[in-house]
């Protein structure tokens, strides 16, 4: 894609995406797969941005827009299959009609973990937001925490607001999710070691005011000398820490579970391995029931053969996510990660300083694509692990004040964030988020 039509779509996405609901959407002859299962010859009614009917052939399609008042005529007959030839109706002015024609139709994905593409981040002020945010919403990912990487602490508060400023715009942004300051420096990753703080209660503080109720999720050390402690004020400030970038042993990651952290940071990456006398950090959260698991699904971060292994660590507890930086849906090369340079080759990123990897070039769309076509996953079960599990480690599939209308179902009262995707390659191909047509 060209710059000048990079840019076009930013200004179409941007302005879709704060623009007017649907007040009307039926999509019909779809194959729905969700963390409920898959059917084929479904449909679905969504109003004023919201799924209001679900069902299952063209009669009871009929029936249900005639109830909405949307719709005149019988009911045509029905194949015998579930499904119908044509619509069999006629629906009212106004009402947007979608013939899936048999695609898959899913919930839109959820990254709860990632720091940007299309050579912007999350950290580069409200037009990089935007940027960053078409180039993953344009591959279906409809809702997204924005993960902000290390940096100094004024520029992580700065930042932070500009989050705050742009979820006051836009529906499709969560929050942030702080990816440190406080990890441990034998685990930093890609982040700049001279910003690496421990989490002293004036900090966290600090970071709780820049960002007034918008900080989803913080990923914690918790054998930093005040690590404990700090899962315990961002838990209870609302905020859900996560165990990551640390070099704890399993007691110490255990106790950060006890104390409120409800997610693991990429789980493999930046952290201890599993050794059969060392356990480390990875069974204290694949034994603790109410902890979410990131995984990095490109097959790079986690070759494969541990990927098949790790789903079936916590069934319907991993949510796939991407660690995506600014290079992420473009050409290899030079690129910045914060302060820090990065070479991507081969669509691997990885540090100019010392090789380290530097977060990824992944969209959730090849996530899912990968998990059925390479791992062999069920399509509900990878559908999950993009949708319904990364809404639930934050409260987002029920009812609640940021998002309104819970996430990740297809599913009357959840929101009509949608995707339209090729039945075999899962490429999306057509986007709705919140009721908005984003493609």
């Amino acid at each position: 894609m060209s710059d000048e039509n990079r840019q076009q779509t930013v200004e179409q996405v941007t302005k879709a995406v704060e623009g007017e609901v649907i007040a009307w959407l039926v999509v019909h002859h779809a194959r729905k797969i969700d963390a409920r299962g898959i059917e084929d010859g479904f449909w679905l009614i969504a109003h004023d941005g919201v799924i209001v009917s679900t069902g299952n052939g063209g009669a009871a399609l009929a029936s249900a827009c005639r109830g909405f008042g949307i719709a005149d005529g019988a009911a045509g007959s029905d194949s015998g299959t579930g499904q119908a030839e044509a619509l069999p109706l006629s629906l009212k002015p106004g009402v947007v009609e979608v013939d899936a024609q048999g695609r898959n139709l899913t919930p839109g994905y959820i990254d709860i973990h990632a720091h940007g593409s299309w050579n912007r981040s999350f950290d580069d002020g409200l037009e990089g937001i935007d940027i960053a945010r078409t180039g993953h919403m344009v591959h279906g990912t409809t809702r997204q925490v924005l993960s902000l990487i290390t940096n100094p602490m004024d520029v992580m508060c700065a930042n932070l607001k500009n989050v705050k400023a742009a979820m006051g715009k836009r529906p499709d942004i969560l929050g942030s999710h702080l990816e440190g300051p406080f990890l441990a420096l034998s685990r930093k990753g890609a982040h700049d070691p001279n910003c690496l703080k421990d989490p002293t209660d004036d900090l966290v503080d600090r970071l709780l005011d820049a960002a007034d109720g918008s900080i989803r999720q913080i990923t914690i050390a918790p054998e930093l000398p005040h690590g404990i402690s700090a899962i315990k004020r961002f838990a209870a400030a609302g905020v859900v820490p996560a165990v990551g970038h640390c070099d704890a042993d399993y007691e110490t990651a255990r106790r950060g579970f006890e104390a409120g952290a409800g997610i693991m940071t990429h789980m493999f990456n930046a952290m201890n391995g599993l050794k059969h006398r060392e356990p480390g950090p990875i069974p204290a959260a694949v034994e603790d029931p109410r902890v979410t698991i990131e995984l990095i699904n490109d097959g790079f971060h986690v070759q494969n053969p541990v990927l098949r292994m790790a789903v079936k660590f916590a069934p319907h507890r991993f949510a796939f996510v991407t660690d995506a930086m600014s290079a992420t849906d473009c050409p290899d090369g030079a690129y910045k990660l914060g302060a820090l340079d990065v070479t991507v080759k081969g669509g691997h990123a990885r540090l100019v300083s010392n090789g380290s990897i530097a977060g990824s070039t992944l969209l959730l769309e090849h996530s899912v694509a990968r998990a059925v076509n390479v791992l062999g996953m069920a399509p509900n079960d990878a559908v999950e692990a993009a949708t319904l599990t990364p809404a639930r480690a934050f409260g987002f599939d029920h009812a609640n004040a940021v998002t309104g209308a819970p996430l990740g179902l297809l599913s009357p009262g959840y929101a009509a964030d949608l995707l339209l995707s090729d039945p075999k390659t899962w490429q999306v191909e057509h986007v709705w988020c919140a009721g908005r047509r984003i493609r």
